[in-house]
């Protein structure tokens, strides 16, 4: 699973030309001081989102929280299988988690 969900976070990011991937290890993004998104060890992507749109995938896809190295990350959703299989609205999630953490106060 980490393997193929490697090479779809990258072309995830590579579609977005604003988005920049970072980390050898552990890929992640990040935009005005904060992480956006993020693979996991176990090859799992998550993104940070507002509220409203946490509570719309948690009812829609029951997409829950995102863990990494056991610590529940605050405002990022797990992307289920759902999700994972619509490269369109994935690419549409990243994208308003870059505009999420730019509206924050930059860190």
């Amino acid at each position: 699973m980490y393997e193929k969900n490697l090479m779809l976070y990258d072309k995830l990011v590579a579609a977005n030309p604003d988005i920049e991937r970072k980390g050898k290890t552990m890929p992640y993004t990040s935009a005005n001081g904060y992480m956006f998104s993020l693979l996991n060890k176990d090859g799992e992507i998550g993104i940070r989102l507002p509220k409203a749109t946490q509570k719309k995938l948690a009812e829609q896809y029951q997409a829950g929280p995102f863990k990494s190295h056991g610590a529940t990350m605050r405002d990022y959703v797990c992307m289920n299988e759902s999700l994972l299989n619509d490269f369109d609205q994935l690419s549409a999630l990243l994208e308003e988690g870059h505009q999420f953490v730019q509206s924050l106060p930059p860190k």
